[in-house]
This record gives structure tokens, sequence and C-alpha cells, in this order.
């Protein structure tokens, strides 16, 4: 089948599943911004989309495409490579016209993959896998709020995330058009419309990305802020979070209103 013999059929294999990627962020980017001023309502969604079938099912079909998507996108690497043969040792300079982002797209991509992998490990492993598995506190399972908390106050972890965040805008302006274009939707006119939108669209979905990062870390996010009646204990508290009613804080814990930037106590 050409979508998979030809370099013609990988390159739209990979802008279906770039763009199809892109969505997912787009959605999972907007459900962050919940988590900005709202736990209640963070929760709620993570709760929604817990360990039931729709959501396992889901998880399957997002991990298949980014498979596809990075599988595809070294064997082109390869393809790339050895068509150039010897000739890529020739010249040293580098294309005027020729984007960054495109001269490096490996470097960029091996990047995104281990940043991907840390994500998954900080809040997969401990949410939907620990659920499925049966395995630690249930609780803590369904609390996403608290989960963000816990990693965006380690500044190693934030210092990784914001690197992460980096690649994936220089990934994904180019990506965002390149892929337009390989699907034949842009003409001459529009090539350089869609690579203004394209800069635009993922810039505000990158930071959308890094507002909850530096706003849980510099504990400047409105929900951080917001006590609404708990009583809970200071036993409620773990490493410094609470967990009181899935990830609100309480002026009644003394650490909860640290964990807050004392917050809650003014």
């Amino acid at each position: 089948m050409w979508l998979f013999n030809s370099s013609i059929g990988r390159k739209v294999v990979m802008s279906v599943t770039g763009i199809s990627l892109i969505l997912f962020m787009t959605f999972h980017g907007c459900m962050n911004v919940v988590a900005l001023f709202s736990a209640k309502g963070y929760n709620m969604i993570c709760e929604f989309l817990g360990a039931n079938w729709y959501a396992v099912v889901a998880t399957l079909a997002l991990a298949a495409l980014a498979v596809i998507h990075i599988v595809y996108a070294f064997i082109l690497t390869i393809q790339n490579r050895k068509a150039r043969g010897n000739n890529r040792y020739d010249v040293t300079d580098k294309p005027a016209k020729v984007e960054w982002a495109s001269q490096n797209m490996l470097v960029l991509g091996i990047i995104i993959l281990l940043g991907l992998l840390l994500h998954l490990y900080n809040f997969w492993c401990k949410m939907m896998f620990t659920e499925l598995a049966g395995i630690g506190n249930e609780k803590l399972a369904a609390d996403g709020f608290y989960w963000i908390q816990k990693t965006f106050k380690d500044p190693v972890y934030v210092g990784l995330y914001i690197i992460w965040i980096v690649a994936l805008w220089f990934h994904l302006t180019h990506g965002f058009w390149s892929s337009i274009q390989t699907l034949g939707w842009s003409g001459h006119i529009w090539f350089k419309r869609w690579k203004v939108i394209g800069i635009i669209f993922v810039t505000l979905l990158c930071l959308m990305f890094i507002a909850v990062v530096l706003g849980f870390y510099f504990n400047c996010a409105p929900s951080l802020c917001g006590c609404n009646g708990c009583t809970c204990s200071a036993e409620c508290c773990i490493d410094g979070v609470c967990t009181c009613n899935l990830g609100d804080l309480c002026e009644c814990s003394k650490k909860c209103v640290e964990a807050a930037g004392a917050c809650c106590g003014k």
C-alpha cells in the first residue's frame, strides 16, 4: 500500500497522526487551564476521564498515534540520510531559507519523546495506571490537582517541563504548516497564511502549558487561593499538599496554607 511503501505515503501518515496529536494537545491544554482556576472543576474532568472503558480506548488510540508518528519520523529521517549519501558531508553551510526546526527535527523529536515519558511517569502512571492496576491510594489516583501541585513545586521538574514545551513549540510550528502542505491544503497564497496561523496557534497552546507550570510553581494560580470552607485537619496534607476534598486547599490546615503560599491565610 502506497501509504506505507512510498515516501509521500509515509509523509501523509506523519501529517495525519501529527494533526491528530495536536488536536489532543489542544484539549489537554484547555483541560489543564481549568486547574489554574478550580481544583474541583479539574478533578471532575479527571474523574470523568478516569479508568473507564472509553478512556482506556482513547488512551490506546493516542498511544498508537504517537508510536506511529515517532516510528515514521525515524524511518523518514533514515530514508533522507540514505538518499543524500556522503553528499551531506560536503556542505557545511546551512541554507538560509531552511528553518532551524526543520534541520533539527530529529533532536527535537528525541527531547519531546523523553519529555513525554517523563509526563507519563508523573501523571498517567500515578493516576490511570494506578487505578487500573488497583494499587496505591485510590483517592490520590483520582486527584489530578494533587499531582499537579506535587510535580510543579519541584524546580527540577519545572525546568525539564519548560525545556520540553520549548522543544514542542519549535517542533509544532514547523510540523503544523508542513502537515497542511503535505495534505495539499495550502496553495501559493495560503502557504504563508498557514505558517502565520500555525505560529499563533502553537504559541497560544504552549503558553497554556507554561502558565500551568509556572502558576503552580510560583503559587499564583487562583485555584490555590480557594479555601471553599474546608474543615480538614493537618493530616490531610501529603508532602505539604492538601488532599482534602480532592485538592481544595483549606485555611484550617497550617501545612495547606503554606503549600498555597499563605494565600488562604490572608
